[in-house]
């Protein structure tokens, strides 16, 4: 190199050096990380009334006594359908137009629950929606993830990963939550996160899942990381592919039933749902 071109190269680090060192001076930038691969992701665009895509999305039917909720799940559009401005809407309604029956007799209500069993699955990545919450004693919504290996070891052993729980008597407060051996159920290990009332306008809701550690957001804000250390000694059961779950359920034991003050149709929207590596 010509010895004046090495001197301004060396005057030139010089500086920036004591810029940086100047208190108040602004670190110098450095380059973003490498952008995470999408590995599944929808958008819910589509025509009014057009069902959630086949290709993506199973549509559950029936009842969940285990839980004491009231609702039936169908594959009907007037449960599950795009409102042709980008949203998946899951709608519950106080009605029952083909005589469903429930554990505790004939149904009082529908409402729809997706998934990907059959169509994705992944181990460890990012999982977010953006969701507009309902609302509305007795309401319980929820973005979840489940073990693939459910049909052969049984739940909770398969493991559990509650992305976004909401209960409608808590218009501010959204819930993350692990379950597995010996911690499911009302012994899940998760935390809460109060906020704005959700059912106002859109918010994000994330996990980070790594192979020993699992962290929430909403909003960019995370609230709470969860690793093997915190299971007192209980098995972690994270490690294998699991598939993603949309549903909006009426009544259980968490949120109680819905009373007179809860508004029917009650409506979950879903902006997008997108994963990746």
């Amino acid at each position: 190199m010509p010895a004046r071109a090495f001197a301004l190269l060396t005057a030139a680090t010089a500086a920036a050096t004591l810029l940086t060192a100047l208190p108040g001076a602004a670190a110098a930038p450095t380059p973003d990380a490498a952008p995470r691969a999408v590995t599944f992701e929808d958008d819910f665009d589509g025509a009014a009334g057009t069902p959630p895509d086949p290709a993506k999305w199973r549509l559950e039917t029936g009842d969940n006594e285990s839980n004491h909720e009231r609702q039936y799940y169908t594959d009907s559009p007037d449960n599950a359908a795009l409102d042709g401005q980008g949203n998946l809407v899951i709608t519950a309604r106080k009605e029952n137009p083909a005589n469903y029956q429930c554990w505790y007799g004939t149904c009082e209500y529908t409402s729809a629950r997706l998934n990907t069993a059959g169509t994705f699955t992944q181990t460890y990545g990012t999982f977010e929606a953006r969701i507009k919450m309902s609302h509305g004693q007795g309401m319980w919504p929820a973005f979840w993830l489940l073990g693939e290996n459910i049909g052969s070891v049984g739940w909770p052993e398969c493991g559990e990963i509650d992305v976004m729980e909401n209960i409608g008597r808590e218009p501010n407060t959204v819930h993350g939550t692990i379950h597995g051996p010996g911690y499911s159920g009302s012994g899940g290990i998760g935390a809460a996160y109060d906020g704005p009332r959700f059912a106002d306008g859109f918010h994000t809701f994330k996990v980070d899942w790594r192979p020993d550690s699992i962290t929430w957001s909403v909003d960019g804000n995370v609230y709470q990381t969860r690793t093997p250390a915190d299971l007192g000694g209980q098995r972690w059961v994270f490690d294998h592919p699991f598939y993603l779950i949309l549903n909006l359920a009426v009544g259980g034991y968490w949120p109680g039933d819905p009373d007179a003050s809860t508004p029917f149709p009650n409506t979950l929207v879903i902006d997008y749902v997108r994963v990746t590596d």
